[in-house]
C-alpha cells in the first residue's frame, strides 16, 4: 500500500512538512535537547573537533569507551535540523548510555545549507565515514563496525550512506557501514521541491531523485532499523513508512521499531535510555554485527 508523501495540495504538504509547528513547545524541546547533550559530554570525555575534510565544518568528535575494551564497534550520529541548522554539541544526548553499553560514539558536523549544497553535504559525510574507517582504531574504534544513525535531515543523510555505489570512490569496502538506524527521516524528497523547505534545499526534481535514497536502493545493503514518532505529522510517518516499505519489497533486512509516544524532537532522546525500546533495538542491531 503506497503511503501519501504529497497530500492533497501545497498547503497541506507544507503543513504535513513543517517539523517545528508539530509541536507546541519547540523551544523548551530545544532546550532539553542541549540539556541532555551538556549533561551527556560533561560525564563522558571525548577527542573534540578532528579534522576529517578541508572544509571549517568538516569536523567529528569521538566519544571512545574505556581503554580496556578497546577496539570497539562505534555509533555514528548525523544530526537533524533541515539541513540549515543544529550542530553536533547539542545532539550528543545518546553518547553516555551508548559509551555505558561499550559502543563508541562519532559525532558528525557539516557544512549546514544553504552554504553548501545537499550533494555537497552527502559528499562530506561520505567522507567522514572513510575517515572514520582509515584513522578510527588510532582511537579506539574498530573498523569493521561502523553503525550510522540519523534523525530527520540526518536520517536522510544516513539513507545516502546505506546506498551501494559510493564507497569505492572513497577507497572503502562495500560493506564499510555494518547497520543503519533512521529516526523520521525524508526518504523522498521530491515532494519537497514544491513547497517553502526548497528555499534552502534549492533542488529541481531531477536532482531531488539523484538525492532520494528511497528512489536509489541499493542491490545489497547493511541490516537497516526505523523508527518514527507517533506524535508527528503525517508528512514525516509516511516517509518512514513508504521507506520500509520500499526496501521490505527489495528483501533487504529492515525492521520498523513502533513508538507512540515521540515527536520529531525527542525521538532521539530515546537513544539515552538504556532502556527504551529504540535504544534496546539499537543496541541488538550493534552486538548482532
Amino acid at each position: 500500500m503506497p503511503f501519501d508523501l504529497t497530500f492533497p495540495n501545497l498547503d497541506e504538504r507544507a503543513v504535513q512538512y513543517n517539523a517545528r509547528a508539530s509541536v507546541t513547545n519547540f523551544d523548551s524541546e530545544m532546550r532539553t535537547y542541549a540539556a541532555l547533550s551538556q549533561a551527556s559530554r560533561q560525564r563522558c570525555a571525548g577527542i573534540l573537533d578532528l579534522q576529517y575534510g578541508m572544509g571549517h565544518a568538516e569536523r567529528l568528535d569521538i566519544f571512545p569507551t574505556a581503554a580496556s575494551a578497546q577496539p570497539t564497534p562505534v555509533f555514528v550520529y548525523l544530526h537533524g535540523g533541515y539541513w540549515r541548522s543544529q550542530r553536533k554539541e547539542d545532539a550528543c544526548s545518546m553518547v553516555a548510555a551508548l559509551t555505558g553499553a561499550g559502543v563508541a560514539v562519532a559525532m558528525i558536523e557539516y557544512t549546514l545549507l544553504p552554504e553548501a549544497t545537499l550533494a555537497e553535504v552527502v559528499r562530506e559525510v561520505r567522507s567522514a565515514i572513510a575517515w572514520l574507517y582509515k584513522h578510527g582504531r588510532t582511537y579506539g574504534i574498530d573498523p569493521q563496525r561502523i553503525h550510522v544513525c540519523g534523525s530527520s535531515a540526518g536520517g536522510h543523510l544516513a539513507g545516502m550512506l546505506y546506498q551501494d555505489y559510493w564507497q569505492p570512490h572513497f577507497n572503502v569496502p562495500h560493506d564499510v557501514i555494518k547497520g543503519v538506524i533512521g529516526l523520521s527521516g525524508l526518504y523522498d524528497l521530491r515532494p519537497l521541491c514544491d513547497i517553502n523547505v526548497n528555499e534552502w534545499l534549492r533542488l529541481y526534481s531531477d536532482q531531488a531523485t539523484l538525492l532520494s535514497p528511497a528512489l536509489r536502493l541499493p542491490e545489497r545493503a547493511p541490516p537497516l532499523l526505523l523508527s518514527v514518532g507517533g506524535l508527528e505529522t503525517a508528512g514525516f510517518r509516511n516517509q518512514t513508512l513508504q521507506f520500509h516499505e520500499d526496501v521490505s519489497h527489495r528483501r533487504l533486512p529492515v525492521s520498523l521499531v513502533p513508538n507512540t509516544h515521540s515527536n520529531h524532537f525527542n525521538i532521539v532522546n530515546e537513544l539515552a535510555d538504556p532502556a527504551s525500546v529504540l535504544s534496546e533495538a539499537t543496541i541488538a542491531l550493534i552486538g548482532n554485527i
